[in-house]
């Protein structure tokens, strides 16, 4: 079982996308995980073939570090292969002339079998919820139409089609009176047959005000546990972004609608830029020592729809153009508000950055993510006076703060580390 996230402690396996006998390669999804937070899809991160399934799906309450299957690698298995020696031949025998054939009976007309070579038929994708409630509810995936992301099959198709199925087999509809329409009335007990066995009720479902009860305790524990561990120290800078903006403005205009950039990816550019040149921000706090990370993996706080906070992570964030960081992020906060992340997203972030200039916040001090040691906030972009070569007037400004960790660096290092960040900002078309 994965850590998908410093509050882990549990995951429930909802399911295996793989079985026995079966070849993977690196970057595969085998199984899908629930946290308190979201439903995550498991990686492998070797080739090899699944050996056995140790967990089986739905079990709950399964703890971090324990073994869920066994993977051979897959060399091992080439090897195991090669090495088993062919059978023997058979013993010559003498030649006999065999007897006349009997005649041949006709031939049975063929069974049509779909050919390996007919074209692939699109499967759009289905989340967990969504294909558990399916099998629960009878209803065939392969005859919805999707209203999710990318025409993803979500919770809410399948209880409409089952709805309509439900209704289609009950007979015409009939207009209730509006007595009938305020007072329903109670579902009627269907007796059972003498002797049978009563049918067992279906599992509860978890209910969203649960889901979201478990994912505010579960970030409740984190940020407790970080503010008891963690000597946070702040620092705090304002940001002349005149001419980050007036640069993002002039190069918009170039661009149709759906290629423009947002000022996030500018701010995010120069987040991980910086980064990569202040190592101790980069990495985490592990057994009394700091541990650098092996990359610039920026986690970026996205607040989930129906309440609640996920902080998935951009890989590489310090090599990807701007382009690439936009799409990037689009990607990233639409899969993680439609339960779709990887579990390589969740489990190595090596720092986050929390935005909420959009929510009308003007700063943010922000609580480090354990085991990560640096936390960067942005407020809103706002017009706010500002003094240059002994003028005043109003400039496009951020506040920018920092939330460290005292056993990995001093303010010293976070100043530096923010003003490295505002010189970054001021040269937006080398991002």
């Amino acid at each position: 079982m994965p850590s998908l996230g410093a509050d882990m402690e549990f995951g429930t396996l909802l399911e295996w996308r793989v079985k026995p006998g079966d070849v993977v390669k690196r970057g595969d999804i085998i199984a899908v995980v629930d946290t308190s937070k979201a439903e995550i899809e498991v990686e492998v991160f070797e080739d090899g073939v699944v050996e056995e399934l140790l967990v089986p799906a739905g079990t709950a309450r399964v703890p971090v570090g324990t073994v869920l299957a066994t993977l051979r690698p897959a060399a091992a298995a080439a090897s195991s292969t090669a090495s088993v020696p062919p059978p023997p031949p058979p013993p010559l025998a003498p030649v006999v002339a065999p007897p006349p054939a009997p005649a041949a009976p006709p031939p049975a007309p063929p069974i049509p079998i779909p050919s390996a070579a007919s074209p692939a038929v699109h499967r759009p994708h289905v989340s967990p919820v969504a294909r558990r409630m399916a099998e629960q509810l009878g209803v065939d995936l392969s005859t919805l139409s999707g209203s999710g992301p990318e025409g993803a099959i979500t919770k809410a198709d399948v209880e409409r089609a089952a709805t309509a199925a439900s209704a289609a087999a009950s007979g015409p509809a009939v207009t209730p009176s509006p007595a009938a329409r305020t007072a329903p009335a109670a579902p009627e007990a269907t007796p059972a047959a003498p002797g049978a066995t009563p049918a067992p009720a279906a599992p509860p479902q978890p209910e969203p005000a649960d889901r979201q009860a478990a994912m505010r305790q579960a970030i409740g524990a984190l940020m407790a546990r970080s503010k008891r561990e963690i000597p946070h120290y702040y620092l705090q800078h304002e940001i002349d972004l005149t001419l980050a903006m007036a640069w993002l403005g002039e190069e918009n205009l170039k661009r149709s609608v759906s290629e423009r950039l947002l000022p996030s990816a500018l701010l995010l550019s120069a987040v991980a830029r910086a980064t990569a040149q202040t190592p101790a921000m980069n990495g985490f706090w592990v057994d009394g020592t700091f541990r650098p990370g092996g990359g610039v993996h920026v986690g970026v706080a996205v607040s989930l729809r129906g309440g609640g906070l996920i902080a998935p992570a951009i890989h590489d964030t310090d090599g990807r153009s701007l382009d690439e960081l936009m799409a990037a992020l689009r990607d990233l906060v639409t899969r993680a508000r439609s339960g779709r992340l990887r579990g390589s997203e969740m489990s190595d972030p090596t720092i986050t950055v929390t935005n909420l200039g959009e929510a009308g916040v003007d700063l943010v001090h922000g609580v480090i993510y354990a085991p990560q040691v640096a936390l960067v906030g942005f407020g809103g972009i706002r017009e706010r006076p500002w003094a240059a070569d002994g003028m005043l007037g109003a400039h496009p400004t951020v506040f920018a703060t920092l939330a460290g960790d005292h056993r990995a660096s001093d303010g010293h290092a976070g100043s530096r580390f923010l003003a490295l960040i505002e010189r970054l900002l001021q040269k937006p078309e080398e991002l």
